[in-house]
């Protein structure tokens, strides 16, 4: 137990303890990727990760953020009147108790998906949820984290995404893809990493191999770029 949690457990019931979540930020925006994008979302974006992609685009959410009980994510995602919820981070599932927010958004009926690097196990998460995973390719300088494991997890609504840095990326990918047949379990996305490989050198080396893939750029860029709460 952190010291956060044990003082506050010396004068708060521990069931109420046991339910609370380290959040970055909770915002109302436009969900900027995978199969849900363009569609109102409330992003609940969770403290902490385990890896240092270099291409990170989201290093604030590493330290930091305060303490929420879930109760009360509930409470705000529910006031922006949206039908869809990412939870995302960091790595959200670094914090154990993000499960049981996953299961209490489903509960409530929203269209939940989660944002995770794929180097965490999945196999818990809520099968009602939009596991949106990532493989690491070698630019990231994480590659060696990916749990191979998760991919007997994926259901077909689910998502592998690969960010591709290079054109060594894009080979890994490839290869990636023909090996673990990653397009019969679901949908497959690769997309670039902003300022590394241009959009339209992807989108042609994917058209030019015929790849059962889903070319994306993250709309939230283009609209925002990397502001904070967008």
């Amino acid at each position: 137990m952190s010291g956060d949690d044990a003082r506050v457990a010396s004068t708060t019931p521990a069931a109420v303890v046991a339910e609370r979540l380290r959040i970055t930020e909770i915002f109302h925006s436009i969900q900027g990727e995978a199969d849900a994008i363009g569609w109102r979302t409330v992003f609940v974006r969770l403290t902490g990760c385990p890896l240092r992609c270099v291409w990170c685009d989201t290093e604030y959410s590493f330290y930091g953020g305060d303490w929420h009980a879930i109760e009360d994510i509930l409470a705000e995602v529910a006031s922006h009147g949206a039908g869809h919820v990412c939870v995302t981070g960091g790595e959200p599932l670094a914090q154990k108790r993000c499960l049981i927010l996953l299961q209490k958004l489903c509960d409530a009926g929203y269209e939940v998906s989660l944002e995770t690097s794929g180097a965490l196990d999945v196999s818990a998460v809520d099968p009602r949820v939009h596991k949106v995973m990532d493989l690491k390719a070698p630019d990231s300088g994480e590659s060696r984290r990916n749990l191979w494991s998760n991919l007997d997890c994926l259901l077909p609504h689910d998502q592998i995404k690969i960010v591709i840095a290079s054109r060594g990326d894009y080979e890994w990918a490839c290869s990636m893809l023909a090996e673990h047949a990653l397009a019969d379990r679901c949908m497959v996305l690769f997309s670039p990493v902003h300022g590394a490989v241009q959009p339209r050198e992807l989108a042609e080396w994917i058209i030019a191999d015929r790849l059962p893939v889903r070319f994306q750029m993250q709309l939230h860029k283009l609209l925002w770029n990397d502001a904070a709460g967008h």
